[in-house]
Formats: structure tokens, sequence, C-alpha cells
């Protein structure tokens, strides 16, 4: 199987310029005429993390060259929508892993367009809640709480790595539970009629699988998932680590539901990246060629308790 890796955006390499900006956790989207990436970052690779878009030019085909980040007159980073609603729950430890979706709102009876995100009312390490950005035809809104919270022992307080989809009259949500425990990851799957108001948190995935997250996309009468598998520690990583495929017929809430995945990248260390996540599957027209956008991360040997860098890039490979 033919595959090509691209590195989009690293803070170190003049991708982003030499202001330190720092752009992860992709999720990519046709919309308004042109493919559009919304990501997770920091303004000066400071503060607390907020959401950012970066745009193909209008008309060029999917690709993994040629995203540039939107800024405001000034050269800076322009987050894609202000905080004064949701300061309480986002302000502080920041937005995270952003991932767009357009479903039904049964109430007003109308489409909608939506960015949900991982939000942290105190630390940017989490406890996170989930909550959305809506679109109202001229900007991004925030919203005054979060619309999913942990309520069940195994998600441990914290939910986040949303991946949505409207699908049949439903709003699906693939998340990870358990960020505030070191080492403890579990995937979980809800429903929900408008997208705000959730049904029964199910276990998706078991925890020893370290599955972060399970991207979901139609491709012609059936449906394809991306999903990363991480690995928390010093030590050499599994085998397993590092980014999977697998198809089914329907977007089912269950991992054995699937088809077995298939492996599409390890956590082998390639300098810019190692161990992949936050994977974001496109394809173009023809169903045949598909783009997996992700975040990785190198060891830069700053000292400090972090001394990380975040990347963001592409991963090319023909039908799996």
């Amino acid at each position: 199987m033919h595959q090509k890796e691209t590195k989009i955006f690293d803070p170190r390499d003049g991708s982003l310029g030499d202001m330190g900006d720092e752009l992860l956790d992709p999720s990519v989207v046709f919309r308004n005429g042109q493919w559009c990436m919304y990501m997770a970052g920091q303004a000066h690779g400071q503060g607390a993390p907020k959401i950012f878009s970066a745009v193909l030019p209008q008309g060029v085909s999917l690709s993994a060259k040629e995203w540039t980040p939107m800024r405001d007159i000034d050269g800076e980073l322009k987050p894609l929508a202000e905080m004064k609603r949701s300061a309480a729950w986002d302000e502080s430890g920041g937005r995270h892993c952003p991932a767009y979706v357009k479903g039904w709102n049964p109430h007003h009876k109308k489409w909608v367009e939506r960015i949900y995100y991982a939000g942290a009312a105190e630390f940017v390490w989490g406890p996170y809640t989930i909550g959305y950005l809506e679109w109202d035809g001229k900007q991004w809104i925030d919203q005054s709480s979060p619309c999913f919270i942990a309520n069940e022992d195994w998600e441990h307080g914290s939910v986040y790595e949303p991946n949505l989809l409207w699908h049949g009259g439903v709003w699906k949500m693939w998340y990870v539970a358990g960020a505030n425990r070191e080492n403890y990851l579990v995937h979980g799957y809800a429903e929900s009629k408008d997208g705000v108001h959730w049904g029964a948190h199910k276990i998706f995935a078991p925890e020893e699988m370290k599955m972060f997250d399970f991207c979901v996309r139609q491709r012609g009468d059936g449906f394809a998932a991306v999903f990363s598998r991480i690995h928390v520690g010093k030590d050499t990583p599994p085998s397993e680590t590092g980014l999977w495929w697998c198809e089914a017929k329907q977007p089912f809430g269950q991992l054995s539901e699937w088809n077995e995945p298939v492996q599409i990248m390890t956590a082998e260390d390639k300098g810019w990246h190692s161990g992949p996540f936050k994977p974001s599957l496109a394809f173009e027209e023809s169903g045949e060629h598909t783009w997996v956008f992700f975040a990785g991360s190198y060891n830069t040997g700053d000292p400090g308790p972090f001394p990380f860098a975040f990347t963001t890039g592409c991963l090319e490979i023909g039908r799996p």
C-alpha cells in the first residue's frame, strides 16, 4: 500500500513563522467552497490553548500542502471564537481537540454546524468536559456551559477527544474518558437527538487498547474510521502504538461490530513526530485516495518539565 507522509506545521521549522506558534489536533472539512482545518494551539507557544483555523486556497483540491493559518491584521494567530459565554468552563485550562460536524437541530428544524471540543476549567491537563461552538451564519458562537460531562465511574471525572457524526437522525459521539488519571484511557460512545442532551455513556473500546481517538467518515454505502493507539511512559512504545483503520456497514457504537482493524502507521520516530494521535480522515471525490491528518510531537531537549514540540502532519494512502 503506497504511503506518503508530509509535515504541515512545526513551531521550529519556520512553517508557522518565527513566533513560536503551535498548532495541532486537526479536524479537516470541506465547507463554503474550500478545505478548512480546525486546530487547537497556542499563539507564541504560551497560554491556555484556543481553537484556530487554516485553509487551502479557494478551489484547490485536498492536499497536504498550501495550508495557511488564519491571522489578524497584526499577523497574530486569530482564534476562531471568543470566550465571552464559555469562560467559566474553558478559559483557564483552554480549548482542546476540536471536531467539526454538521447535523440536524430538531428543535429549530434546521441544519447546524458545530465544532465540539474539550474544555478545561482550571488546568491545561484537565479534568475536561465537552462543549461546542456553533456557526450563526457570520461567526462561531461559544456556549455558556458544556453539553457533555462525565457521569460514569469508569470515566473518572473527565471526558475529551470528541469525534462526532450525524447519521440517521442521530448525533453520535466517540470520546476518551479518564484524562485526569495517569495512564488510564477508556474510549466511550454516546448518542443524542439534538447534540446537546445525551443518552447513556457506553464503553466503546476497553482500557487496555489505549485508544485515543476514533474519527468516522461515510464513504460510499459504508463507513471508514481511523483511530490512534497511544503509549504513556518513557519506555519503548509497543508495536500496536500508532494509527489504525477499520470499516463497517453502519457507524456502530461498539468496536467489536467494526471489521478487523489494520495498522497504517507505527510509532516510529520520524524526527518531527512519533506516536501519532488525533487523526482526521478526509477523501477526494472518488474515495480511492485518502488523507489522514494527524498530530505528533518530538523531544526538543529544552530544559523544563515539558521539553516537547507539537506538530501537524498528513499521511496520504491508497484505499486500505
